[in-house]
């Protein structure tokens, strides 16, 4: 064997036991959540209400927490249904709660819940909604009720789970943002705003509580059919409609399943679809690295999905400006 192909096959070698060492390094064991409680925030509806039939299926004890009473008495209604359908199932109970009002009210929603089905194990933070307008457009009103439901609410709460899986030295967080979180867009400053807050609220947390045994997992879904989005889209600007068509419409069960999959073995990052996988990938900045294939994704290929978001940049531009050169020229014919 030549000297050159003897160096090759030491650097090939080297490089695949760094590759398991890492992945073994970031490798967790996925959590079973089988007798276990999980609380859901927004769990009457949308990928909450999803996210509770899924974690049903697996066996765990399932918290409600939401606003409107006849949406929570009807989601646990679905949820016991797809309890009784398996065998060993959990319990399922709700809440009525505004989380975002006060501190003390998600302290009292975290106790009254422990107090029936035990410490929370996993908290999924799914309470939110979305109002697409012009920045100018934009009423004091509204830009706060969106950070205090969007931001405050998972805040309050979160912050009342933590004190409970500190001392039970095990848990699951997860915080819902948007890929609207990731990005700004055209219609969403308030909304992008508050999405985003999350996200460096959860890298903060997960260095916190990495000693204890919780993971933190931010969601970042795509567009998903839900009650929530239809209420969206009766205010969207039309190039936010068309901006947001190009990452697709999603399955709230599709996106739930893998929230909770990837949470379940403590990824930082969950999200659907190419472009999702594109943003968590580009996006990730300086968060956790929490496996293996996210932490090589975003060493090789943040470079070239850097090249990619500049095409989708540009034809996001275009339609701004052709939607814009439409409005000038429609007043001109005024």
């Amino acid at each position: 064997m030549s000297l050159c192909c003897y160096l090759e096959y030491i650097g090939v070698t080297v490089v695949i036991v760094a590759i398991v060492t890492i992945a073994n390094i970031f490798s967790t064991k996925k959590r079973d959540l089988k007798g276990k409680h999980v609380l859901i925030t927004g769990g009457s509806s949308g990928i909450g209400l999803s996210v509770a039939h899924d974690v049903a299926r697996r066996g765990a004890s399932v918290t409600l927490v939401a606003r409107n009473v006849a949406n929570l008495q009807k989601a646990q209604e679905e949820v016991e249904g797809t309890i009784s359908s398996i065998s060993g199932g959990g319990k399922v109970q709700f809440f009525s709660a505004d989380l975002s009002s006060n501190a003390e009210v998600a302290y009292r929603v975290v106790k009254d819940a422990e107090a029936s089905l035990g410490p929370v194990f996993m908290l999924v933070n799914c309470a939110g909604f979305a109002r697409a307008q012009k920045f100018e457009d934009l009423s004091p009103q509204l830009v706060k009720s969106m950070m205090d439901v969007n931001f405050l609410g998972s805040f309050f709460i979160t912050q009342e789970v933590v004190r409970s899986m500190k001392q039970q030295e095990e848990g699951v967080i997860v915080f819902t943002s948007s890929q609207g979180g990731l990005v700004g867009l055209y219609g969403f400053t308030a909304y992008s705003a508050a999405k985003g807050a999350l996200i460096r609220l959860a890298e903060s947390l997960h260095m916190e509580v990495k000693p204890y045994n919780i993971t933190v997992t931010v969601c970042c879904p795509p567009d998903t059919d839900t009650p929530g989005f239809e209420e969206e889209n009766k205010t969207k600007p039309i190039e936010t409609t068309l901006i947001s068509e190009a990452a697709g419409l999603f399955k709230p069960e599709d996106v739930a399943r893998k929230l909770v999959d990837d949470a379940l073995v403590g990824k930082f990052f969950t999200t659907s679809g190419l472009e999702g996988y594109m943003l968590t990938t580009l996006c990730t900045g300086m968060g956790p690295v929490t496996d293996a294939l996210s932490f090589f994704s975003q060493v090789f290929l943040g470079g070239l999905f850097r090249s990619v978001s500049a095409f989708y940049l540009w034809s996001f531009g275009r339609i701004v400006e052709t939607e814009h050169q439409k409005r000038m020229a429609s007043k001109k014919v005024e």
